[in-house]
């Protein structure tokens, strides 16, 4: 993530501009998108995104003949009561906003977060996509810049989960891991570098160089690019299949490769959705893997549930550590852009002799725009 420091005066600016938009766009544009619990891997039962271009047709307000803005505006109370290092808790915000410009055969979006920087007094916006798409044509393209890595079932922004956390207890919070991964952000993360892309519904394809895909690495001045690639099958109607793998490299002696290989299988009918998720991990000197199941329903238009199962196993060395956890969730669609979710997730982590467990408690409101 890039930061970039605002004094007070250019960030009212930057604000008060992008709320008269919004609030002149409400009036023009009849039908705004609602907010979703789905993450965004597929076209609905009939395709697969993979490799698509998502840019073209979607949804938003428009703030001008080529250009549309999209967002959320997400407040959230958690409560993590951790045996082995702290309890905390408190209110987080997060304000995302997405530029979206149409010039077909060329495309772009820009992606940006306000937000406070940790630790600091001081805002800021951080750059988390910014790239240019061109479409040969309606199955294949290059896209180029910032964009999102694409290993793992799981959508990068809270509106498009099933849940308020991420699946996995120790690779989404690095920080709190019994054993370090070297500094390696182990998820899907934003990165500089070109991808070439196909789709023609059922079958999608994606390669990608990059400067990093784990590491924050900025260039490529000592000959590591960051690779990955991904291929997604919809099988049936409803029922996806993707398989990926990625390396990288730290860049610091031999040991210092870094490979993932993920695979999942999504089944979605009606307001059923059930996924399963596989990760295989070789960080320098740690191997890992990680399972995960999870089964979501959505009763009405009002309620849905999701109950999820996590496992995670992590080897350096002669240590071990694994934990499983368990999280329910229900998420409560207030109007069409504004929801309500609730989650509680448990952890057992067995870490040699040092066993203990993990309590989260999560309640969010996101409005979608």
């Amino acid at each position: 993530t890039i930061i970039i420091p605002l004094p007070m005066k250019t960030l009212l600016s930057f604000v008060s501009a992008s709320l008269l938009a919004v609030s002149s766009s409400f009036a023009q544009v009849p039908g705004i998108p609602g907010l979703s619990r789905a993450p965004v891997v597929s076209t609905g039962p009939q395709g697969t995104t993979l490799g698509a271009n998502l840019t073209s047709g979607a949804g938003g307000i428009d703030l001008a003949n080529r250009v549309k803005l999209r967002g959320f505006v997400d407040f959230m109370y958690k409560n993590i009561d951790d045996e082995n290092s702290n309890h905390s808790k408190g209110f987080l915000t997060a304000v995302d906003m997405d530029f979206l410009l149409d010039f077909s055969p060329i495309t772009a979006e820009i992606h940006t977060n306000l937000n406070k920087a940790a630790n600091s007094g001081s805002f800021g916006t951080s750059l988390e996509q910014a790239f240019i798409r061109y479409s040969f044509n309606r199955d294949f393209n290059i896209s180029m810049g910032r964009q999102l890595t694409t290993l793992g079932f799981e959508a990068d922004e809270a509106p498009n989960l099933y849940q308020v956390s991420n699946a996995y207890l120790f690779s989404d919070r690095i920080a709190d891991s019994p054993i370090s991964l070297g500094g390696v952000s182990a998820r899907r993360n934003y990165v500089d570098g070109i991808r070439a892309n196909f789709n023609n519904g059922r079958f999608g394809f994606t390669l990608g160089l990059h400067n990093n895909l784990y590491t924050g690495d900025s260039d490529t001045d000592d000959g590591d690019v960051g690779v990955d690639l991904q291929l997604a099958l919809m099988i049936i109607p409803g029922f996806e299949a993707r398989l990926g793998y990625g390396h990288d490299s730290t860049g610091s002696g031999a040991n210092s490769d870094i490979e993932q290989f993920n695979a999942w299988l999504a089944y979605t009918d009606g307001g059923l959705t059930l996924a399963l998720e596989y990760d295989d991990w070789d960080i320098t000197t740690v191997d890992a893997w990680n399972v995960m199941l999870m089964g979501s329903y959505q009763f009405n238009n009002l309620f849905a549930l999701t109950l999820r199962y996590s496992h995670e196993d992590i080897e350096q060395g002669a240590s071990e550590v694994d934990n499983d956890r368990i999280t329910i969730g229900a998420g409560f669609s207030i109007t069409d852009n504004f929801g309500i979710n609730v989650e509680l997730s448990h952890a057992g982590v067995d870490n040699g002799a040092n066993d203990y467990d993990v309590n989260e408690f999560y309640t969010e409101g996101i409005m979608t725009f």
